[in-house]
């Protein structure tokens, strides 16, 4: 359940998988960085097994020689020395192995994503009631689940093996401790072959629940998505009242522009565009401002008390509005037209002056 009880339907958002991201709540499986690891060191120990023995070998060669000489040689330094050594060459390599696998397994997952707050106290954690409720949590029913079937398998795989072999344990007794070692050796990689595939299938359903588990903690309510809404793009009424203000002002520049027009080509009561055309400067007239309906009238009425010429020319009127764009000049399929109007005002102005003349 999410805020005020409503229940988390909606698909997180990709601000809310990088916040997670940043909190260190990433997704990742366990269980599939457990079984690279165990299947890689499974198959570096096959791979180093040969210097492993022969490191073995000579260790036990040196220490043996070495009690038939001295037993003080082998209270000695030299004594802590050798077998340090001898454990780095065998361990070492295999330790690094696992290391560089659980990093890349871990990494692989989570994209490499590294988030220290996910390593700070989280006090809220004390709280008993809190332990009491994550102690009985779905996810360690899982868990606990998922361990069983483990333990289980592993039970049933060794129990297999060792029925299987039985016998051929028994006549160990008269093998030569190498060929009876080699068995074992057997034995023991054929019990970790089947362990590492009973592990995969596990780790392959573990993957596909904590994927599911992850989205579902991830999922957001209504409000949620939208209180993420106005936080990122702004509140959509203070959006509106903004743009509703710059068109205002744009309206308002537009309108100190209208008495400078020439002329302004109108429908009736719909549509009305002023131009002005000024060849020193211009090439073709420039809409100076355009509108629709009310917007439309007041244009016609400045332009009235402005003493600018208007014209009514209803499909020519609609045409431009359509295709022209304010402070730039008029598109070239409208030159004619508008060029018989500048020429019939200039007429009219002309006729004007030898009247008063």
């Amino acid at each position: 359940m999410g805020q005020s009880g409503q229940e988390k339907t909606e698909q997180p958002t990709a601000k809310k998988r990088r916040d997670a991201r940043k909190e260190g709540n990433i997704f990742q499986s366990r269980d599939v960085a457990t079984v690279v690891i165990l299947a890689g060191i499974f198959f570096g120990i096959r791979i180093w097994l040969p210097f492993i023995y022969g490191q073995m070998k000579n260790y036990m060669t040196w220490v043996i020689d070495g009690a038939a000489r001295s037993s003080e040689d082998m209270l000695s330094a030299s004594l802590v020395f050798v077998t340090l050594s001898v454990f780095l060459k065998c361990a070492l390599p295999l330790l690094l192995l696992a290391l560089l696998l659980g990093i890349v397994a871990h990494g692989v997952q989570t994209r490499f994503n590294v988030s220290f707050k996910s390593i700070r106290p989280k006090w809220n954690r004390l709280n008993p009631l809190s332990g009491i409720k994550r102690l009985f949590s779905m996810k360690n029913a899982v868990e606990l689940v998922k361990n069983s079937i483990k333990i289980t398998l592993l039970l049933v795989l060794l129990y297999n093996i060792l029925k299987q072999d039985l016998q051929p344990m028994a006549s160990m007794i008269d093998m030569n401790p190498a060929a009876s070692a080699a068995y074992m050796m057997k034995m023991i990689f054929d019990l970790l072959i089947r362990v590492c595939i009973a592990f995969m299938v596990i780790a392959f359903g573990d993957y596909l629940y904590q994927r599911w588990e992850y989205e579902k903690e991830l999922r957001m309510t209504k409000q949620e998505v939208k209180d993420e809404y106005k936080q990122t793009e702004g509140n959509p009424e203070i959006k509106n009242r903004i743009k509703s203000l710059q068109r205002q002002m744009a309206s308002s520049r537009m309108m100190q522009k209208v008495p400078q027009a020439d002329v302004i080509i109108r429908n009736p009561t719909h549509v009305a565009i002023a131009l002005k055309y000024d060849p020193d400067h211009d090439n073709a007239p420039v809409v100076l401002a355009k509108g629709l309906d009310e917007l439309a009238l007041r244009i016609v009425k400045v332009g009235e008390e402005n003493n600018v010429y208007t014209i009514e020319n209803k499909p020519l009127a609609r045409a431009m509005y359509n295709s022209c764009e304010l402070d730039r000049p008029i598109p070239s399929e409208f030159y004619t037209a508008v060029a018989e109007i500048l020429v019939y005002l200039y007429k009219q102005d002309n006729g004007k002056n030898k009247d008063k003349k």
